[in-house]
This record gives C-alpha cells, sequence and structure tokens, in this order.
C-alpha cells in the first residue's frame, strides 16, 4: 500500500483531472457539428477528439492553440463539412472558460496546507494562466507544453518537472504525480519511476474519453481529488 505520506510536491495534470475539460470540449464542438448537421453521441466526440489531439501532437512542435484549430480542421475533414474561421477558433477560444471539477478547488486547498503543488499541461502559459485563476491556489511550479514544446506522453515533459523541482530541494522519490489521463501521464511517469495516482474520472461510464485508452499500473486510483485529499494525514 503506497504510503502517501512520504511525498513533498503532488505534480498535477490539469486538464482532465482539475479542469472539467470534457464538458469543455463538448460545449464548444456540439455546436459546431450540429451547425453542419453531424449527429454524434457525446462519446463519439470526445474519442474522434482524443484520436485527432493526439496526432496533432506528435511530430514538429505546435501551440496547443493550433492543436486545437487542428482538431476542429479535422472534425471536418473526417464528416465532409468546412470549418468557418469562427468555427476553427471555437475549441481554442473556449478554454480559458472550461471550469474546475466541483471538488477540484477545496482538495487542492486542502493538500496544500502540506505539500507542495505543481503542474505539468499540455497547454499554452497563457491558457494555463486563465485556468489558474479558476483553481484558486498558487502552484510551486508549472511546467506547460508550450515551455518545453512537448506534448505529454512525452518522457521530456516530465524530466522538465523533476529537474526544477530538484533545484527546490525535492528528489523525484518525493514526487507523486496525479492525473485522469493513463495514457498522457501515468505511462510515461511510471516509466521514470515516478509514483502516480489514477484520478478515474470517468469511473462507471462508457468510452475512453477525450484521452486515447491505454494501459498503466498507478499506484493508486481515486475516483476524485476530495478522496485523494481524505486519505492524507494534515
Amino acid at each position: 500500500m503506497i504510503n502517501l505520506n512520504q511525498y513533498e510536491v503532488l505534480t498535477f495534470d490539469c486538464y482532465g483531472t482539475l479542469i472539467d475539460w470534457e464538458k469543455g470540449v463538448l460545449e464548444a464542438l456540439q455546436p459546431v457539428l450540429q451547425s453542419h448537421h453531424i449527429q454524434l453521441s457525446e462519446n463519439e466526440i470526445l474519442e474522434w477528439f482524443a484520436r485527432f489531439e493526439s496526432s496533432l501532437e506528435q511530430g514538429e512542435y505546435r501551440n496547443y492553440k493550433d492543436v486545437l484549430k487542428g482538431v476542429v480542421q479535422k472534425f471536418g475533414e473526417q464528416f465532409g463539412f468546412t470549418p468557418s474561421s469562427g468555427e476553427l477558433n471555437a475549441l481554442a477560444d473556449s478554454v480559458k472558460d472550461w471550469q474546475p471539477f466541483a471538488d477540484t478547488v477545496e482538495a487542492l486547498k486542502t493538500l496544500k496546507r502540506r505539500l507542495k503543488l505543481a503542474i505539468i499541461s499540455n497547454v499554452d502559459d497563457d491558457l494555463f494562466a486563465f485556468s489558474a485563476k479558476h483553481l484558486q491556489v498558487k502552484f510551486d511550479e508549472v511546467v506547460t507544453a508550450q515551455q518545453v514544446k512537448s506534448y505529454k506522453p512525452s518522457v521530456q515533459n516530465f524530466h522538465v518537472a523533476i529537474a526544477r523541482l530538484a533545484e527546490i530541494g525535492i528528489p523525484s522519490e518525493k514526487i507523486l504525480h496525479v492525473a485522469c489521463s493513463v495514457y498522457h501521464d501515468i505511462v510515461p511517469a511510471n516509466s521514470l519511476g515516478l509514483s502516480t495516482v489514477w484520478v478515474n474520472r470517468r469511473l462507471g461510464q462508457e468510452g475512453s474519453g477525450a484521452a486515447l485508452p491505454a494501459q498503466g499500473k498507478p499506484d493508486l486510483e481515486v475516483p476524485d481529488l476530495k478522496s485523494l485529499a481524505a486519505k492524507i494525514n494534515f
């Protein structure tokens, strides 16, 4: 059994773990698809999003706003329509309004009382700045894809986070990575020997959602952050 009280810092994936990105993605994409008479279920939209996003994040780095524009473009190519300029930007423009899960802010404030908190996120710096306001806590370190010029599941993003935390005296064995995506986070973090918590936000739901399916072995599984915070001694 993992001893949660041995860690000094929690590193978080942001979108899907802290911020309800699936709701944000759906609210941005559904009107676009409906305007072109494309009928897809919520699970279908999310799973197409996962395929398109992951393909666009491979190869030469592009910023996340351009990745999201590319996702809309790929929906058009896949389903036979040409998005307008407004529709192309709908997904990227929506990120600033994506909201935390109901348990996120209180759990972060609780965890901050004893632990340092950090972010490792596939996002642009300016987009995360909007999300940080919603999250209402000060993070001790923030590592974005824009800073690293790569996207998880690349281990480079984790190497940068580990190096920055080492600079403030935190060794890798004192880092606990917390994430909802096995594909983006649990697998690469485990490959570097980091301890991991899988926040299974899709517990009881069908399909793999907005992240590609993957197999990994987290040290702990919880349904939400409130459950994680309850397991740590303060």
